[in-house]
């Protein structure tokens, strides 16, 4: 499992280094502009909404899932202009990940209309669609949660990149090819996977909780849980 997860880790970092050779030009001319990294995420997230909550429940999946892939490249855009114009900050950061967890609900949600509406022969794959959308937010929950206790909840069968590629890959290849069953079998392994990875963060957690007892207790109970 771990070399598997390094081989994973190492493929994403290749993936990423050749594409910001790509987009660089395009953040460099931006930043020219005065265009702020904020107003990438921003843009980025709407096109992703917007190609999701508009093509996938009409059933142009391969039309959706090409949109939200160019929208998809404003994660790495922003990324780069806040790097290279020295803006990085947490609140950038926080923006990003929030607008993310957004993006994500639509492109399974635009599923899950798709299949209660004009694939209305299959509702049972509306149900899992929406478990696996369920499953992915807990998943980037856990991990937020974890860390703002100090603790590593990283890692896992089905991360977040993990989804989208599968998703979009998957669903273009499926309706070009009008072979429907391949984005359901996707989505039922999604969901499955994604269950599994918030069971192995859990675990993880409560491994690492048992390991250093006399950090277990919290100080201050938190406002709200």
């Amino acid at each position: 499992m771990t070399r598997l997860v390094y081989d994973r880790v190492a493929m994403l970092n290749r993936f990423r280094q050749f594409w910001t050779k790509v987009i660089a030009p395009i953040a460099n001319l931006l930043l020219k502009l005065g265009v702020s990294a904020d107003a990438v995420t921003l843009v980025g997230t709407i096109g992703v909404c917007a190609g999701a909550l508009i093509f996938f429940p009409r059933g142009q999946i391969w039309l959706g899932a090409v949109v939200i892939t160019c929208f998809v490249f404003s994660d790495l855009i922003d990324g780069y202009m806040a790097r290279t114009s020295g803006t990085s900050s947490k609140w950038g950061s926080y923006l990003d990940s929030t607008l993310d967890r957004l993006g994500d609900g639509a492109i399974f949600g635009g599923l899950v209309l798709f299949y209660a509406g004009s694939a209305g022969d299959t509702p049972w794959m509306a149900a899992v669609t929406l478990w696996a959308l369920v499953m992915g937010a807990t998943t980037s929950y856990a991990r937020a949660k974890a860390e703002s206790l100090g603790l590593q909840a990283s890692g896992g069968l089905a991360e977040r990149s993990d989804r989208l590629v599968a998703v979009l890959v998957v669903g273009f290849f499926s309706d070009v090819l009008n072979l429907p069953i391949l984005l359901e079998i996707v989505l039922c392994l999604l969901a499955v996977a994604s269950t599994i990875t918030v069971v192995q963060r859990t675990l993880s957690v409560r491994k690492q909780v048992l390991a250093d007892p006399g950090n277990a207790g919290l100080g201050t109970p938190p406002a709200n849980s």
